[in-house]
Order: structure tokens, then sequence, then C-alpha cells
């Protein structure tokens, strides 16, 4: 059951959950950036937005995929999108650039420019990002 900000109007998880409370339209974020970016992203938006109870918002500086909790985190970056996801153990292979301990799991960093740096891999680890929760 989701719940819907009366003010900024983010539809999130739980009711009254602490979020940014500002409306940030998801064309501001890739304002400036390579075309591109846009396609990589609306390729990643377009498998994970169909899983069953994902929600997504826009913060001023990313956009946040939610279920019970955050499981993805992309933010446009100038030529690239920083893609932050989760894990129960370190990924310290490429295309993973950082996998970090936060608490009892593992916050891991992916940069993507092209539509050709979109592999499989990715979105497995996205979907088992998505299934800790």
């Amino acid at each position: 059951m989701s719940w819907t900000c009366p003010k900024c109007e983010r539809e999130l998880p739980k009711p009254e959950q602490r979020h940014y409370c500002a409306r940030v339209s998801l064309d501001s974020l890739f304002a400036g950036r390579p075309a591109e970016l846009v396609v990589v992203f609306d390729k990643i938006l377009a498998e994970v937005a169909d899983w069953e109870g994902v929600l997504v918002g826009t913060t001023p500086n990313c956009i946040v995929f939610t279920r019970r909790l955050t499981f993805l985190v992309i933010r446009p970056m100038k030529k690239e999108l920083d893609i932050k996801f989760y894990s129960k153990v370190p990924h310290p292979e490429k295309p993973v650039l950082k996998s970090v301990a936060s608490g009892n799991k593992y916050e891991n960093h992916i940069r993507i420019a092209l539509l050709d740096d979109l592999r499989p891999a990715l979105f497995i680890y996205l979907r088992e990002s998505y299934q800790l929760l």
C-alpha cells in the first residue's frame, strides 16, 4: 500500500514516510545532458518500473526507486548515469566501480554513458537489489 504526499504529490511506500518534499521534474534532472543518457535511463525505467510494488520518485539530484525501501538510485551526471544499487555481498569486479559496506548490505555504484554499456548483468544486479527488501 503506497501513500501520496499531499504537498509534493510524490508516491511513497509508507504513510508519512520521511522524504525530500518538493516537486522536481524528471526533465529538469536531464537538462543539458546528452540525449543518449535519457535513452539509457528510459531503458532502465521501462524494465524496473514494471516490477511489483515499485515506486519512482525524484529529488533535486536523482531518481529514487523504492519498494518498501530504496533499492535503486540513478543520478544523472554531466556525461553519465551513476547507478547505485544494493547487494548482500560486495561486488569488487567491473563494471562495479565501488562496493562499500552499508549496514548489513553493500552499496554498489556503476556508471553508464552509452546504450552499448547497458548489459544484462546490470539488470541482474538491479533485480537482486529489489529482492533484498
